[in-house]
């Protein structure tokens, strides 16, 4: 099927009706060609994640602004079923004080036994790394047989 169209010079053109429907289907469909980034524009873009890159680097490199805590587990001694003793390491700032909770878990992972221990600031000459390194041990109340004990997390005390 022939549609004939008129051009600037009077004369007719016939073009086909699947020919014009198929270019505006496709453009429907998929959306119209996208416009080429100018080089202008890629080098801005590219300062700008260069930029955002470099914030973030720096923003882990010096901290994030609040003094930092970490536990390791040494080991863990169960009494009876009343109770697990769990050892554990501490590093912290000497002067921070840091809350720990502590957890002992029964045959099939579930939380048997819980417990907040508080560490308290302390003086450079205990434990090791001038103060920064304290061992801990703390002493769970468990509900049931417990088969370990470990630190969940640990943070630090806001000063009043």
């Amino acid at each position: 099927m022939c549609v004939n169209v008129r051009l600037k010079d009077d004369k007719l053109d016939p073009v086909s009706v699947s020919e014009t429907s198929a270019a505006t289907s496709v453009a429907n469909r998929y959306g119209a060609p996208k416009r080429m980034r100018t080089r202008r524009q890629k080098v801005i873009f590219g300062a700008v994640i260069a930029i955002l890159t470099l914030i973030f680097v720096a923003w882990l490199a010096l901290g994030r602004g609040e003094p930092s805590v970490a536990s390791k587990d040494v080991g863990f001694s169960v009494q009876d079923s009343t109770l697990t003793e769990v050892d554990f390491q501490v590093v912290k700032d000497p002067a921070a004080t840091a809350q720990c909770a502590v957890k002992a878990l029964g045959s099939s992972f579930a939380i048997v036994g819980w417990d907040v221990v508080t560490i308290g600031p302390n003086g450079t000459n205990s434990g090791i790394d001038q103060g920064r390194t304290t061992a801990q041990r703390a002493s769970v109340r468990t509900e049931s047989l417990a088969v370990s004990g470990i630190v969940d997390s640990c943070w630090i005390v806001p000063a009043p």
